[in-house]
């Protein structure tokens, strides 16, 4: 099981970044936060998964804090995690942590 979590965390950096560059690639090269927010939510069905996207990282980052505050995980663990989720995304920061975690029961 460990290797399909660390397989998921190789999917969770490289499958969101590879939209990223199409992103911008289809901007001629260039970012455009504005655009991408306007994208983001073009219509209810991207809202619906904005919505759950977005609950299901709050609730990540709850547990994490929870997690570190009974002293299940280290500081070093929690920045870990704390970094993946805000600077790739839940993608990678729930395989991550189920890596980290799967024999600990």
């Amino acid at each position: 099981m460990k290797k399909v979590f660390a397989l998921l965390s190789v999917l969770g950096i490289a499958v969101p970044y590879y939209y990223i560059f199409q992103f911008i690639q289809s901007n001629n090269g260039e970012w455009s936060t504005a655009l991408f927010f306007e994208q983001i939510s073009l219509n209810y069905g991207m809202s619906i998964l904005n919505a759950d996207l977005s609950i299901a990282a709050s609730s990540f980052l709850i547990f994490i804090i929870y997690r570190l505050k009974v002293k299940a995980i280290s500081n070093q663990q929690f920045i870990k995690y704390l970094a993946s989720l805000f600077l790739v995304g839940f993608s990678l920061a729930l395989p991550w942590y189920l890596y980290d975690n799967y024999d600990k029961g």
